[in-house]
């Protein structure tokens, strides 16, 4: 049971890394002396230091460390990357005791940084709170796991259950949700790597696809353009945010900002955008594309969450919304919008 407290409180931790920690994982870490924290620490942006480096840091009395028990939520990494190991640190500080969430799926670590720590005569505990540990960087075990991003299927229908009219007099999206409800949309952008659309999409709607109505970074921008439709008249297309063209041309010239990926178009075209994403090692992607789209996600079951947007607008008529059939969900009330998420267990 105590295990559990200090846990929960690297988890506490852990969140506060998001998602500046990307494409790392973000995982906290506590050092408890006779019962009594003494020194914490959580994941630093890209390229800084880990967890467990920061609560060794935040120690005041460094003499306290041969006789502390460090608690982290992810295996204490064993490679050389962007910072040295975390076990050899662990080591070094001669704290004899690690309590362990979960093992890194990374293959570069996988069970290495236990091996390093018991080899060197320290008592490891792993599996407290497991789920939850792996459940908080779900993008990253799934990034390593399953070589693929974690996807998220979002969109807003209609009460009679469209995504939009059949008709519309500009080139410009037609608004279901009510204001709150995309403010949120922005702030999860903000929390993904990339975010994907179709040309429809961008044809009826020219979207920025951008976090302009909330603070955070511009997630990168992946467009599927099979024969190049498309021109720099379009958002998506401003080489103001680095976007991924996915195309069946070949021989075609990148620039800093747009990116062309060849891909096969065929019955595998899902998978082939994702193995495409995890090449550019994209942890995460909003798929925020029209009908067609997201049903393609959908019908070869390559999704994680579905976010749904249920608002009191009635079409009568339009374009149907996609044909998700799943029952593990949650819903939330956003003032006159009912958010439903969906997991997807298989």
């Amino acid at each position: 049971m105590q295990h559990e407290v200090y846990m929960k409180r690297c988890l506490e931790l852990a969140k506060t890394g998001l998602p500046l920690a990307m494409p790392n994982p973000s995982v906290g870490a506590v050092l408890v002396y006779n019962s009594t924290i003494i020194g914490e620490g959580f994941t630093s942006p890209y390229g800084g230091n880990h967890a467990e480096v920061n609560a060794i840091n935040a120690v005041k009395d460094k003499t306290l460390l041969c006789k502390s028990t460090l608690y982290v939520s992810l295996e204490p990494c064993s490679h050389y990357g962007k910072t040295p190991p975390c076990s050899d640190l662990v080591i070094h500080s001669k704290i004899p005791n690690v309590v362990i969430g979960t093992i890194d799926p990374h293959s570069k670590v996988a069970g290495k940084g236990v091996l390093k720590l018991v080899s060197a005569g320290i008592t490891v505990v792993v599996g407290i709170l497991e789920k939850e540990c792996q459940e908080f960087n779900k993008r990253f075990f799934t990034f390593h796991t399953k070589k693929r991003p974690y996807v998220i299927l979002k969109w807003a229908e209609s009460l009679d259950g469209f995504l939009a009219p059949l008709t519309k007099n500009k080139k410009e999206p037609v608004w279901i949700s009510n204001s709150i409800s995309r403010q949120l949309v922005h702030k999860w952008r903000s929390e993904e790597q990339a975010i994907l659309v179709g040309t429809n999409t961008v044809l009826e709607d020219n979207p920025k696809l951008n976090t302009r109505n909330w603070h955070g970074k511009n997630p990168t921008r992946i467009v599927i353009d099979r024969t190049l439709k498309l021109n720099s008249n379009y958002n998506c297309l401003d080489q103001s945010v680095n976007t991924i063209i996915i195309t069946e041309k070949e021989n075609l010239i990148s620039t800093s900002k747009i990116i062309y990926e060849t891909i096969i178009f065929d019955k595998n075209i899902i998978f082939n955008i994702l193995k495409t994403l995890h090449k550019h090692n994209l942890q995460s992607v909003i798929v925020e594309g029209g009908l067609k789209t997201l049903q393609s996600f959908i019908d070869v079951n390559l999704w994680d969450e579905a976010r749904v947007f249920k608002s009191n607008i009635l079409f009568k008529t339009g374009i149907n919304a996609p044909i998700l059939l799943a029952i593990n969900k949650e819903s939330h009330t956003i003032i006159n919008d009912e958010l439903l998420i969906f997991k997807n267990d298989d």
